[in-house]
């Protein structure tokens, strides 16, 4: 006689929570904070790093982009070793992974190394990301759900927000090699308290792994994800670019006829059947595509329109973040889902988002406060529309497969995130092109190369230009997406209480 597969749970209360949730959400969002915080806190190392390594431009894009290629070329095959190996095993062997490739980095004496040790450490990064979201599946019931993902989904704003000030104040009294030490008492801490807390869960399954799944998932969304990374640098049109994306698409779609015909996939292909996971999916792309998209755009709107220097630029998008904090840690967002459900919440937060856009475009071009009030607009937008979404998608996906919904909306963000950039910045560059006649690929550039101060006053009126039309056009993007993914949530909801 045939078994189903069993879900491995772990102890509940009568309510069907774990007894000590909240303190093993502690444990686990102080984990994620880690990986966060060592991105963020990287990018003000930079320059640190050219001088003391005598790094070139190139070494230094790599350092950045050798933990993001493999952190997202990982995500799916970790959520599902972590269904079924084990979520407390796979959550331990990330900070240990990430532990050890963080004394890697900060010990490293070359570009080479450290490029190296950031790999190992997107490795554990991946492991991290899955499984701490698989966690608070597991260990919380339907009713404290929403607030335990919005609480997991605020600490990557507390991790934007708090990264620069922290490297920042690192860098003056340590070298540069300290902001990745740092993180090794975090995760041994991690290491001791996941032990001891968190309860171990696996799906029993029969089936034998998807090798192949994994192996074609890791190749396609690395080389996917390569494409994106680089087409700023190299040109959207470069053979190196055009290349990379077509070995990924090609890659991909061979991963999903392979899934659609083995009889253990990786990712059933039949999720993309249920309603309710395509307009979560399709949110949550918009949702990355306007913040990482719009935020790339900030930094250059501050820098080179408004005149701040890096560090400050950086700390003046703080608002977007600390909204989000607030808002999720007393407990608004989450209130707010559970009392007007998932499709309402996440069309209010997608206007809200548009329309935090629109105000930077409209009213930030001459001064910080326009600015200031779109960031927090934006900030609430995406307090009421990530949670949700996030929620929206693991609640699509049964719960032994929880790994793999975890890596399924980790891809998704990486993915938005690659594809705002991508968009947006081109749009702001084919404006800025068809308004003044540079050959420079850069506004810097375009300024140096000025003869006099009316051509440098035109050239910043159309980057200004630009910009405005790029926030814009993101705006109406993230509306749209997020009405439509409103409405399939609710003819999906319509279609399941009927």
């Amino acid at each position: 006689m045939t078994t189903s597969p069993q879900e491995t749970a772990p102890p509940q209360t009568a309510h069907g929570s774990h007894p000590q949730r909240w303190l093993i959400l502690g444990v686990i969002c102080l984990a994620q904070l880690t990986v966060l915080l060592d991105n963020t806190i990287l990018n003000v190392a930079i320059p640190s790093l050219t001088r003391e390594m005598d790094a070139t431009t190139a070494d230094v894009q790599w350092m950045m982009n050798a933990y993001a290629l493999v952190q997202s070329g990982l995500l799916l095959t970790a959520g599902n070793a972590a269904d079924r190996y084990g979520r407390k095993l796979l959550l331990m062997s990330g900070l240990a992974i990430f532990g050890l490739g963080s004394l890697a980095a900060g010990l490293s004496q070359s570009p080479g190394q450290l490029i190296a040790a950031r790999a190992g450490m997107g490795v554990g990064g991946a492991l991290l990301m899955t499984t701490i979201l698989a966690v608070v599946v597991q260990i919380f019931d339907d009713q404290e759900r929403v607030k335990a993902i919005a609480l997991w989904s605020t600490v990557s704003s507390l991790g934007f927000a708090a990264g620069p000030l922290i490297g920042g104040v690192m860098l003056n009294h340590f070298w540069w090699g300290a902001i990745f030490l740092i993180n090794i008492p975090v995760a041994l801490l991690g290491l001791v308290a996941v032990a001891a807390l968190v309860p171990e869960s696996k799906h029993k399954a029969g089936d034998r792994p998807d090798l192949l799944g994994a192996v074609l998932s890791t190749i396609g969304m690395t080389a996917v994800v390569y494409a994106i990374i680089t087409g700023p640098e190299h040109g959207w049109t470069s053979a190196q670019v055009l290349v990379s994306a077509l070995i990924g698409v090609v890659v991909l779609g061979l991963f999903v006829l392979w899934e659609l015909r083995t009889g253990h996939p990786m990712l059933d292909m039949h999720f993309f059947r249920n309603q309710k996971f395509v307009g979560s999916v399709a949110g949550a792309i918009l949702v990355a595509f306007g913040m990482t998209g719009s935020l790339f755009l900030l930094t250059q709107h501050l820098q080179f329109v408004l005149g701040y220097e890096p560090l400050d630029a950086g700390l003046r998008t703080a608002p977007l973040a600390l909204t989000v904090v607030a808002l999720n840690f007393t407990g608004v967002g989450a209130k707010l889902v559970l009392r007007a459900g998932t499709p309402a919440a996440i069309a209010l937060g997608m206007t809200l988002v548009s329309a935090g856009l629109a105000a930077i475009a409209l009213l930030g071009g001459h001064g910080y406060g326009g600015m200031l009030l779109g960031l927090i607009v934006m900030g609430a937008g995406v307090a009421l529309s990530m949670p949700a979404m996030a929620n929206a998608i693991m609640g699509a996906i049964p719960p032994e497969k929880a790994g793999v919904g975890a890596g399924i909306n980790g891809t998704l963000a990486e993915f938005g995130n690659g594809l705002g950039v991508a968009v947006l910045g081109a749009v702001l560059n084919s404006r800025f092109a068809s308004l003044v006649a540079v050959s420079a690929a850069s506004l810097p550039a375009a300024l140096a190369a000025a003869d006099s101060a009316e051509e440098k006053a035109r050239i910043s009126d159309a980057f200004a230009s630009g910009l405005e039309t790029s926030q814009l056009v993101g705006a109406v993007a993230v509306l749209a997406g997020g009405l439509v993914a409103a409405a399939l949530l609710r003819r999906a909801e319509r279609g399941e209480s009927a």
